[in-house]
């Protein structure tokens, strides 16, 4: 992250491109990595470039008010709001602090409580967010890397526990009644691609989570571990009996939804009802994908990027027996979060109406992906934010947006 100072209000009108991005790496960063022209220029070019006659569309814009600043923060969620005041949000730092923070004032209040979480490398304090029931029981659901004991000494994996959030309202709010959910199996070395983004089925039956696949590839593909997957549980960590890898002789495979994943970091469903997730890619190929119930993504047998050491990997189009994405990106976005676009209270941006927010590492931007009637979805705008974006946030028709790294600012978008 840059020290220099930063200007509290910013307007965005860089016309529609993808020149400035030609240069992105991947967020998941290798030393040897390197993108060159020669590199570029060998890629396929996937469906990043928008379609021009999209392009030709008036395009909103925007100005973004700082409101504060965070430590490495990573996910956030919005409290509900109460006699219409400002929006109250819970913001995950990767260090192990969870904030409550007042957008109207930018004060931020320290949640007590915590459990010890394993920080570094892409590991630390993870997703959060509320319980379908939240406006009673006040439960939270909360994600994080733990290290491992004993045998599992020096290894790592996330975990997901549901736990009681009290006084909220006060200078003192804790985290009580802690109840473990899920976690990854096994443990292992290293400290990328976690994933473990949490969401709840727009009926709030059943908890998604998504689980990276360690950066290890082949547990992607082996139904014996539960890395590399989405996952689908109950909301009390049960496993539902429609899921469907039941009655497979195979507990572990039970928890899966869908499989072939590599680093899922964004997951929302659609006004129709349909569960969408981006992933990063290795050197190209990020994907957007359609999720359904019992489909094989392809990774690491397919990827429209290449492995890091510059080695090819065969094309979706190779193997139609895995599902394909319906939008990749070379050169990549770094994909980050995502949020579906509904006017509430406030309705700031309307041309973005049911369409989803995409937050960019590598590409320091924000991606408007429009949804189209054949389960087909398409880049619609993309705005250059100047900064890396690890977190994008619709709350009642208000757009925040959450910048990576160290003194990364909670941005409030102004519609011009």
């Amino acid at each position: 992250m840059m020290n220099h100072k930063k200007q509290i209000n910013r307007l965005i009108t860089l016309p529609l491109t993808l020149t400035a991005l030609l240069f992105s790496v991947s967020a998941c960063s290798n030393p040897s990595a390197v993108n060159t022209n020669k590199d570029l220029s060998e890629y396929k070019e996937g469906q990043a470039s928008v379609d021009a006659s999209i392009a030709n569309m008036e395009k909103p814009t925007f100005a973004t008010k700082a409101v504060t600043t965070f430590n490495e923060p990573w996910a956030m969620t919005a409290l509900p709001t109460v006699n219409s005041k400002a929006a109250k949000l819970l913001v995950t730092q990767k260090t192990g602090e969870l904030l409550i923070v007042d957008t109207a004032t930018g004060t931020k209040t320290t949640v007590s409580g915590i459990p010890k979480v394993a920080y570094g490398g892409q590991g630390g304090l993870g997703d959060i967010i509320l319980a379908p029931d939240f406006s009673t029981s006040n439960n939270i659901y909360l994600s994080y890397v733990e290290a491992g004991k004993g045998a599992d000494s020096n290894k790592f994996g996330a975990k997901v526990i549901k736990a009681t959030l009290t006084g909220s309202d006060t200078d003192r709010p804790s985290l009580q009644a802690m109840t473990p959910i899920w976690e990854q199996f096994p443990k292992v070395k290293g400290q990328g691609h976690y994933s473990h983004r949490l969401l709840f089925s727009p009926d709030g039956q059943y908890l998604y989570i998504s689980s990276g696949e360690r950066q290890e590839k082949t547990p992607a593909q082996d139904m014996s571990v539960n890395l590399g997957k989405i996952i689908r549980l109950n909301p009390d960590g049960s496993v539902p009996a429609d899921n469907p890898f039941m009655n497979t002789n195979n507990d572990i495979a039970d928890q899966f939804w869908t499989t072939g994943h590599r680093n899922v970091l964004g997951m929302a469903f659609d006004d129709k009802g349909r569960l969408w997730a981006h992933e990063m890619g290795p050197r190209g190929g990020d994907e957007f994908n359609l999720i359904e119930k019992g489909k094989n993504y392809g990774w690491p047998i397919v990827s429209n990027g290449r492995n890091y050491t510059g080695t090819d990997i065969p094309d979706h189009d190779t193997r139609p027996d895995f599902a394909a994405p319906e939008i990749t990106w070379t050169p990549v976005i770094s994909p980050s979060s995502m949020s579906i676009y509904q006017a509430g209270k406030h309705n700031d941006f309307p041309a973005w109406q049911g369409n989803a927010l995409i937050s960019g590492l590598s590409s320091k931007a924000l991606i408007v992906v429009s949804f189209e009637k054949n389960n087909g979805a398409a880049e619609r705008y993309r705005y250059d934010v100047g900064e890396r974006i690890r977190g994008v946030l619709n709350v009642d028709g208000q757009v925040w947006l959450l910048e990576d790294g160290a003194k990364g600012r909670l941005l409030r978008l102004l519609p011009n």
